[in-house]
């Protein structure tokens, strides 16, 4: 009797461990943000005509990272032929991508760049070199391909049609890219 007491006990204490730190996750990476482009400037050998250009903003330190890797190593696989993919990494941060996304070139940043709420974030130029598209890999917890929106604009820039994303709000697991000194100056 005295067995099932403390196994009933531990499995308690083990789900309250969960809730708690499932509630911890959610309060602190799960949230709404909204991305605004008007600000982001391609660097002068990246700016004007030529192939549609992927840059993906990340910071090493944020586990929402985890969901998207894998998303953004198929779209390299996929899409590397015809786009130029590119990452920028969080000022200040130290790590690095893992080798399954080594085919990205590396920029120290892109002028506007400051102005990003949150991260892991995408920002998409045409072949124009306009402004395609800023925001989230996806909306919810994990990004993959199945509830992308990076694919349907990348296929339609593909396919010669304009699109014109330059703002997007959206609820998903997001770090913050501003240092929380700087976002309070704003």
């Amino acid at each position: 009797m005295l067995k099932k007491i403390l196994a009933a006990i531990n499995i308690l204490i083990w789900l309250a461990a969960m809730l708690a730190g499932l509630w911890w996750y959610k309060s602190k990476y799960i949230r709404s943000a909204v991305f605004f482009g008007e600000e982001l400037i391609l660097p002068e050998q990246l700016a004007g005509a030529g192939k549609i250009r992927l840059v993906h903003f990340w910071d090493p330190a944020c586990p929402c990272n985890l969901g998207n890797q894998q998303h953004l190593a198929d779209l390299l696989k996929d899409y590397s032929n015809q786009i130029d993919f590119y990452h920028v990494q969080k000022p200040g941060s130290k790590g690095h991508l893992p080798s399954n996304l080594a085919g990205m070139q590396s920029l120290t940043s892109i002028t506007g760049m400051e102005q990003l709420p949150a991260s892991p974030v995408v920002a998409i130029w045409s072949s124009q070199g306009r402004l395609a598209y800023i925001g989230p890999y996806s909306e919810g917890a994990i990004c993959t391909a199945s509830n992308s929106f990076v694919e349907p604009i990348l296929d339609a820039l593909l396919a010669g049609r304009q699109v014109r994303a330059g703002s997007s709000l959206a609820t998903g697991c997001f770090c913050d890219w501003q240092e929380a000194s700087t976002a309070q100056n704003q």
